[in-house]
């Protein structure tokens, strides 16, 4: 990923990149920054058309996305947090970008209007993933791409990032020392996890409900998208080579079913 120094400045300001691809963690923030890498090489295949980031989070994809010469001809941002949205507005005026709640995605002039949906990092979290699922059928437009991202929290990785994450926790970095553990019996359990739910996941109040990472399983969510859409490929980051069940990231590359 190639970011101009001017670039580097604006992002440091979002609450997630300074976590994320600024990590003090070298390790943590090299692999983030390849998977926002993934996600520009996906996503220069719709310059000139129109894409929305579900989830945009502080807008650090969309800010990449604008500065690398392929900027689709219209980019929305939309986000649930009412500040992350007056944040971005504020910090990207400048740019092509607008922002929206994701509660206005639901009016009707949004519907079928996007050739391209990023949901990046955004569907682990989620507590009602079928009506998100449902919600961004509805956004793409027929023959449109979307192109989600979540962690593998299953097999062989979980213990690699649960070890990592309590390094992590012990110097501080991130908020990792919130992580929820795992018992022995839900370590097995997810060690050697199939494509249905193999735990009951925590969910958390808030203003609205959510899950942390624990017992999040990519391939039940695969099952689930699949009411939906097709799912042309899957793609493991950070390193492509890797098949999904030895990477630490995963996306989906998919195109929405007629008359779901």
């Amino acid at each position: 990923m190639s970011a101009g120094s001017g670039l580097d400045e604006l992002l440091r300001d979002g609450h997630y990149a300074a976590k994320q691809i600024f990590c003090r963690d070298r390790l943590i923030a090299w692999s983030h920054r390849r998977r926002f890498e993934t996600g520009l090489e996906l996503a220069r295949r719709f310059r000139g058309e129109r894409l929305l980031d579900y989830g945009c989070g502080d807008g650090t994809f969309l800010a990449m996305l604008e500065a690398s010469g392929a900027a689709p001809e219209e980019a929305i941002g939309a986000e649930l947090d009412a500040f992350q949205v007056t944040d971005c507005q504020r910090r990207f005026r400048s740019t092509g970008v607008r922002f929206v709640a994701i509660s206005e995605l639901d009016a009707s002039e949004h519907r079928e209007r996007y050739d391209a949906i990023m949901c990046m990092e955004v569907l682990e979290h989620v507590v009602d993933v079928d009506a998100v699922i449902d919600r961004l059928w509805r956004l793409l437009a027929g023959g449109g791409t979307l192109m989600v991202s979540v962690p593998v929290e299953t097999g062989l990785p979980l213990v690699l990032k649960q070890v990592a994450r309590r390094i992590a926790g012990w110097r501080g970095i991130g908020d990792y020392p919130g992580t929820s553990p795992y018992t022995p019996a839900e370590y097995r359990a997810s060690v050697f996890a199939g494509s249905r739910q193999h735990l009951d996941r925590p969910v958390y109040a808030g203003a609205t409900p959510y899950h942390d990472h624990k017992g999040f399983n990519w391939m039940a969510l695969a099952e689930r998208l699949r009411r939906r859409f097709v799912i042309d490929e899957t793609i493991a980051s950070p390193i492509a080579w890797l098949r999904p069940r030895l990477a630490t990231q995963v996306w989906f590359v998919a195109r929405k079913r007629a008359n779901c």
